[in-house]
């Protein structure tokens, strides 16, 4: 579903990402872990089409980036940083201008059963610049899944919520995984990622620097191998530094 070969991103002098490989087979579900400033937020844009790799090969869905981005989005469902909403426009209007854009059959249904799913039935006329940060996530959240995509892309989807809302997207993320759509998600949280995702990739110095599938770790074993895989990654640079 996802084929990332030889990726670089140069920003002027720069190198953010460092002939980065990357494969993700339909239905599993990747928590991208690493560092601040590992690169895990560029890739997922470079991923979503939101920004252009400056060497490198990339694929979603058998499609081509940047030269088939209009066929790519319509096959993805992308939470970032920024909600993506329109603060002028009610919940409800905001999904109906989604929906019409990717042309969702049974708007209205549709639209009523994810405001249901991200418990904003009751503010489905309320202008979103009246929500909280966490409710803008949850609708946004909300927004991603409208059109049911192939793949969906998190970046510390989980930022702005609180408790019960935590609860909620591992909810909508558990549905989205058993329905075969491929996941990828950033996070600095090993514990939630650990019960979500099917695999686990360690991003820094510009690649991915490991990998491991869940059943191969033990039931607190993701910290252990995030440590390791970041005192390995370093060792070369500190071996290289004058005494």
């Amino acid at each position: 579903m996802i084929e990332v070969r030889s990726l670089v991103k140069r920003f002027g002098p720069k190198t953010v990402l460092r002939g980065l490989d990357f494969t993700v087979e339909q239905g599993e579900f990747v928590a991208l872990l690493g560092p601040n400033g590992a690169g895990k937020t560029t890739f997922l844009r470079i991923l979503s089409s939101l920004s252009r790799q400056s060497l490198g090969e990339v694929k979603i869905a058998g499609y081509f980036l940047p030269h088939q981005s209009a066929a790519v989005r319509r096959r993805l469902g992308v939470v970032s940083h920024l909600p993506l909403l329109y603060g002028d426009l009610s919940a409800e209007e905001n999904l109906q201008f989604y929906g019409r854009m990717y042309g969702v059959p049974a708007l209205h249904e549709r639209i009523s059963a994810v405001l249901e799913l991200v418990d904003l039935t009751a503010r489905r006329r309320d202008l979103v610049r009246t929500f909280s940060r966490g409710m803008q996530q949850r609708l946004a959240i909300g927004r991603a899944i409208l059109h049911d995509p192939d793949v969906l892309l998190l970046d510390e989807p989980h930022t702005g919520l609180d408790q019960d809302a935590c609860a909620m997207l591992d909810d909508v993320l558990r549905q989205v995984a058993v329905r075969g759509r491929t996941v990828v998600m950033t996070s600095h949280d090993l514990s939630r990622a650990q019960d979500l995702a099917s695999r686990f990739d360690i991003l820094t110095r510009g690649r991915i620097q490991a990998s491991v599938r869940g059943a191969d770790l033990a039931a607190d074993g993701l910290l252990a191998f995030y440590r390791q895989t970041l005192e390995n990654s370093a060792q070369p640079a500190r071996e290289g530094r004058p005494a």
